[in-house]
Order: C-alpha cells, then sequence, then structure tokens
C-alpha cells in the first residue's frame, strides 16, 4: 500500500486560473476552499498565484513568465511545495517538477492524501489505495526522473523504459486485486443491507464540512467523529434511530465536494451504494457559507452521477448559528451578494421554491430541532407504509412535551 505522509506542517503556494469557464470570483472562492484542503493535509499557505488565461497551458498549466515568478518566489522563501488548483495531465506535471524543482501537487493529488491520512477502516485504506494507485498510474514516469539527470548514450534508455514498465505492470496487477478485493467487501456489504430487516433507511449527504456527522450524533445519540475539516469522516457509519416510536436507520457518508476526483467516486462505491439504497436522502446543507447554493448544485450533480437524484429528500439547513447578514444600504448601487439576504429571506426563498420538505436548524445548539424531527418523522412514516404496508406496527408522533 501506498504509504501515509507523516502530518507535518509544510509551507506551499496555490496556483489557479480565471478563464473563460472561470471568472475570478469563482476562482477566490476554488481558491479559499483549495486553501482550505491544504490546512485540512496538514500545509500552511504562504502566497496565492493567479493567472488570466484563455485557457490552461498544455505544457506547464500556466504561463511561462508566471512559471518563472512562482519558482523565484518558492526559493527565495524556501517553500517546498506547489499546489495547482485543477487536476494537471501527466504532462504538465512533468514539466512543472523539472522547470521549479519542487513538489508539484493538483487538486486531486491534495484530496488523495487527505483521504489517505483520514482513513481508518481497512475497507476505506483499501479504497484510497486503490484510487491512489489509479491516479499514480499514467504518471509514472515522474518517479524515474533520476535517469534524465546521466547524459543520455548507449545502454541508457532501454533500462529506464524496462523498469518503467516492470512497475506499471506491478501497479496494474495491485489495482486488479483491490478491485478483486473490494468486490469480496462490496458483496458482503450488498448483503448485510439485505439483511436490515422491515426499516426504513436514510441517509445523510452534502458537502464536506457541512455538519452532517454533528447532526447524526446529535438525532443517534452516538459519537461518530466529527471536526472542522475537510473530509473528517470518510468511513460510512449507520446507527439506528428511534423518533417517537418509529425506528429506522440512518447512515452518515462521506461528504461531496467541487471537482470530486473520477478516481474516488469508482473506488468509494460501495459507501455511494448507501446513498444509491436508501429510501429518504437528507441533503445537509450548510447556510452560513456564502456558496452555499453551488454546493447544493455539486451536490445534485453526484447525486444524478450515481443514479440516486430521483429519490425523496429533505433539506436540512445547517449552521443557522453561525448566519451572518450584512444590511445593504438603499443608497448602495453596487451589486449585492448572499450575504446581504437575511436568514428570514432565505427560509421565504427555500420554502417557496423547492420541491422537497425544508428546515433550516443548529445541529450544535439544536434549535429547531423538534420541525426537522417532525419532517423526518413525516416522510420516514409514508415511506414505512408504502414499503411495508402489512406492518403490525401503527406510528403515531409525539407531541413537544413528550419528545423532551
Amino acid at each position: 500500500m501506498l504509504e501515509k505522509k507523516e502530518h507535518q506542517y509544510e509551507q506551499a503556494v496555490l496556483v489557479g486560473l480565471i478563464t473563460q469557464n472561470q471568472s475570478e470570483d469563482k476562482l477566490i472562492e476554488y481558491m479559499d476552499e483549495l486553501e482550505f484542503l491544504a490546512f485540512t493535509a496538514g500545509a500552511t499557505v504562504a502566497k496565492r498565484f493567479t493567472q488570466r488565461l484563455t485557457q490552461p497551458d498544455s505544457k506547464t498549466f500556466v504561463g511561462k513568465g508566471k512559471m518563472e515568478e512562482i519558482r523565484d518566489y518558492a526559493k527565495e522563501h524556501n517553500i517546498g511545495t506547489v499546489i495547482f488548483d485543477d487536476e494537471l495531465s501527466p504532462s504538465q506535471l512533468k514539466n512543472l517538477e523539472r522547470e521549479m524543482e519542487v513538489k508539484i501537487l493538483d487538486r486531486t493529488n491534495l484530496i488523495l492524501d487527505i483521504f489517505a491520512q483520514r482513513a481508518q477502516t481497512s475497507y476505506a485504506r483499501t479504497q484510497v489505495e486503490l484510487a491512489q494507485y489509479q491516479y499514480l498510474l499514467p504518471r509514472l514516469t515522474r518517479m524515474w526522473t533520476h535517469l534524465e539527470r546521466q547524459k543520455g548514450g548507449i545502454g541508457m534508455r532501454g533500462p529506464g523504459e524496462t523498469e518503467i514498465e516492470t512497475d506499471r505492470r506491478i501497479i496494474r496487477d495491485r489495482i486488479t486485486l483491490l478491485k478483486d478485493k473490494l468486490k469480496i467487501i462490496d458483496k458482503q456489504m450488498g448483503t448485510q443491507r439485505q439483511n436490515r430487516g422491515k426499516t426504513v433507511r436514510t441517509a445523510l449527504v452534502g458537502y464536506t464540512n457541512v455538519g452532517k456527522s454533528t447532526l447524526m450524533n446529535a438525532l443517534s445519540k452516538s459519537e461518530v467523529f466529527a471536526e472542522n475539516k475537510l473530509f473528517a469522516t470518510l468511513d460510512t457509519t449507520v446507527r439506528k434511530v428511534v423518533i417517537g416510536n418509529l425506528p429506522f436507520l440512518l447512515t452518515d457518508t462521506v461528504g461531496f465536494i467541487r471537482k470530486l476526483p473520477t478516481q474516488l467516486v469508482e473506488s468509494f462505491k460501495s459507501t455511494l451504494d448507501e446513498v444509491r439504497e436508501a429510501d429518504l436522502l437528507i441533503h445537509v446543507v450548510d447556510i452560513s457559507h456564502e456558496s452555499f447554493e453551488d454546493h447544493i448544485n455539486s451536490v445534485n450533480e453526484i447525486l444524478q452521477e450515481i443514479d440516486a437524484h430521483r429519490k425523496p429528500m429533505i433539506m436540512v439547513f445547517n449552521k443557522i448559528d453561525d448566519f451572518s447578514y450584512e444590511k445593504k444600504d438603499e443608497d448602495d448601487l453596487t451589486p449585492g451578494s448572499n450575504k446581504n439576504i437575511s436568514l428570514d429571506e432565505w427560509k421565504k426563498t427555500w420554502m417557496a421554491k423547492s420541491k422537497f420538505p425544508t428546515v433550516f436548524i443548529s445541529a450544535l445548539t439544536k434549535e429547531n430541532f423538534p420541525e426537522m424531527k417532525k419532517l423526518i418523522y413525516d416522510e420516514v412514516l409514508r415511506i414505512h407504509i408504502s414499503r411495508f404496508p402489512y406492518n403490525d406496527l401503527l406510528f403515531e408522533y409525539f407531541d413537544d412535551e413528550e419528545e423532551k
């Protein structure tokens, strides 16, 4: 298995592009997220570099002048890591490492590194290892740059190519082995899901770091690991929850993110199966984040990708305790932002336009929990009656006094 890196705080710089498909405002937002990813991985960001190009340079992602500027800054300030906001091609990665002589990471590699740090169980580690090898395989040539330092000559080309092909074969064999191992585990987990009996299954979904695990702990009265970092939860956790006298299963799943590496979608198939096979999705959103609507769209895109977008859903807008509102003066003619919309206005907007039941809560302070529980109860009961019509159990929702 690829070795997990030790937790060290490295100095890094970030690099991103303003293109015809990505505005300056959108880039700033992505770079903020990239900095949070870097922090989660164990790096501190010294500087951000941005450039406006029609499209990324095919050889070095950024232009030659910008690349030299980044290289000089890294040398002057002893920066050992340069992180790019988009996935780099194998040739871009190789060219940048040769020109800059520092460690080059892209967004995909950074996310994979975080997953490697966070994976706790054997199953999660196997999933991450598979994703790492799938990412590494087409980029294997960069591991043999020591051969380029030798001045050509007869006999130098063959051994290098042979060595690379040998490693490619080893990695391909390892990928096959890991896929076979995951198939066995997937089958076991599928059997476990089938054996859960006549119980409605619900799954928490949402962008990473929106408070799913905190909500899971509050609803199930358990201690699922929760932290204010990205991808705190990798391992799927299933808990039995009872609201009133109606039991159901609640699953906490890995958080989604924009530009989610395809390797992770592939390797975390079984984790995503928990979402695919759930009867009800509870979509948790961080209402305090300025770009929460983009986060919703990102999650919906991934749900569509895994064919889980037609399921019943409850929209839970979390972190209302962190929500901040900036009132805009009437004579202020500058364009408004999400910060200029009050929580009451958001409620009216989302309650009115959403086709799903919607509630605004704080998982930390448990504000509006009775309202949320009532929504969940109603949806679970509706599904329960439709799926298990001959079940002997009849349920009536408890009043607020009984809940307390």
